[in-house]
């Protein structure tokens, strides 16, 4: 009798088990998550799109790469879906009016926000065909990069500098916490593919309050040191011919040999077995490391050990006990793309909209300073009251609603009651994120002039008319249908 079919696509039986290689080499539920995000994503530009593109592979895996942005999203819907999506960063692309491009990275869902000026940048194409032997996406992107900043701290710096040192540490725990941590312990080696290089670029004197980040994304290649390249290709083919996906094309072709030594040594006319000391094509000595080598390896019992270790000593040899599990391998680092040279110009509180923490044109007095704090308690204030008042409305209406429900009211009641219920609700969600008079401050931003209009309407208690409009209409299209029918 033939096995039953188990449907494993639609059942709970297709639980898959949780392996430490898949915690280790895919993202997880702990991990961060990145939006990559173009404002106005038919005015950005086709470069400015493919820039954008290029940024969600360097996010990979944990972020939205097949991401459709509409002309009629606004912030609002993005942050909105970062709490339910487990977002946790937003990187926003923009181009202003002037022509510049500019990048917005925010911290979910209560900021700061962190303004650079994308000053110089290359796509990764524009690298690739710069390149002699350009490598193409595979496996890399299975994991997440490697972080490596540079230069982002300051020994000189204090409060008072005009890149204050608080500046410098939130700056860069902002940027680690775009990829998970590593644990170098038990972090296998096998999972590390690429490498993201953040370089802060030293001031000048006439450049002294600016903060400038070099951005280079590269791929780590590696091959084991001290094999000639026939050795190399044997092994590799030994290895595809014990794998499930096997390439012909990959296997040296030994047709016209009459011996596998003369593939070793180059054929009649080769100059003898080469190796990567002789042949001239081995990395840089500076770039060589001793890697232990993972691979399953016979255990030898005691006796044997004993037995072994006797050669050795009568032989004259050393004990390589030590060195077995250890080889030297050449670490090559490969330029994937894109390149960005990113200047800071604005640190806020907030997603887009909160109080200025840093600017590197601006700078404010003492007053100044007092006023902004006045101004900013005072909306505070406001948003609390409003809060308050939007929780003790929506506190009647549940209680009325109660009170209507025990008196036996209608059912057409009820559902009245539910929807602005709803309505309810929904303006004490976005009161929490947003400031109902100033909106967005920079670049596209500046709210929706319908949402505008709607509240408008909703103030000066406009919107019961157009609702009794509306029900006006639809009971005269069913009288109409009821005549006909």
């Amino acid at each position: 009798m033939a096995k039953r079919r188990s449907k494993k696509r639609t059942h709970t039986g297709a639980n898959n088990p949780v392996t430490a290689a898949a915690l280790n080499g895919h993202a997880t539920t702990k991990d961060p998550k990145s939006m990559v995000i173009r404002i106005g994503a038919g005015e950005v530009g086709s470069s400015i799109s493919q820039l954008a593109t290029d940024v969600r592979r360097v996010m990979e895996p944990g972020t939205a790469t097949r991401l459709k942005e509409r002309k009629a999203n606004r912030l609002r819907d993005y942050v909105t879906m970062c709490g339910p999506l487990g977002v946790t960063h937003l990187l926003l692309f923009s181009r202003s009016e002037s022509g510049n491009t500019n990048l917005r990275l925010c911290i979910a869902p209560r900021g700061p926000t962190f303004h650079f000026r994308v000053e110089k940048y290359s796509l990764s194409k524009d690298v690739q065909k710069a390149q002699r032997r350009p490598r193409g996406g595979g496996k890399e992107y299975i994991t997440p990069p490697l972080l490596v900043m540079n230069n982002f701290t300051n020994p000189n710096s204090d409060a008072k500098s005009k890149v204050p040192r608080h500046l410098e540490s939130l700056t860069t725990t902002a940027f680690q916490s775009l990829f998970p941590p590593i644990n170098p312990q038990k972090t296998p080696l096998n999972s590390i593919q690429r490498v993201l290089l953040l370089n802060r670029e030293q001031t000048d004197e006439n450049d002294e309050g600016s903060f400038v980040i070099n951005f280079r994304h590269y791929a780590i290649t590696q091959r084991t040191v001290g094999l000639s390249k026939p050795l190399r290709r044997l092994n590799a083919a030994e290895k595809l011919l014990h794998s499930k996906k096997g390439k012909k094309g990959a296997l040296p072709n030994l047709g016209q040999l009459q011996d596998i030594s003369e593939f070793m040594i180059g054929g009649e006319n080769g100059d003898g077995y080469q190796t990567d000391g002789t042949s001239g094509s081995e990395y840089d000595t500076d770039a060589e490391v001793e890697v232990l080598d993972a691979n399953p390896r016979k255990v030898l019992s005691q006796k044997a050990r004993a037995a072994a270790a006797a050669a050795a000593q009568e032989n004259g040899e050393e004990d390589g006990s030590r060195n077995d599990h250890v080889e030297r391998r050449a670490v090559k680092m490969v330029e994937l793309g894109p390149r960005m040279r990113l200047r800071m110009t604005k640190v806020e509180e907030g997603i887009c909209a909160g109080k200025v923490l840093w600017h590197e044109y601006l700078s404010k007095s003492k007053e100044e300073m007092k006023e902004l704090e006045m101004k900013w308690e005072q909306r505070r204030k406001e948003k609390e009251a409003r809060k308050k008042l939007q929780r003790e409305n929506v506190e009647k209406k549940r209680k009325a609603k109660a009170g209507n429900k025990k008196s036996g009211g209608g059912d057409k009641q009820g559902g009245k009651d539910e929807e602005e219920d709803d309505d309810v609700d929904m303006d004490d969600y976005d009161s929490d994120l947003y400031d109902d008079q100033e909106g967005f401050d920079s670049e596209g931003l500046a709210g929706d002039a319908e949402e505008q209009v709607n509240t408008r309407m909703e103030q000066d208690g406009d919107w019961e008319d157009e609702e009794e409009e509306i029900a006006k209409s639809k009971n005269g299209k069913r009288s109409k249908k009821a005549l006909g029918s």
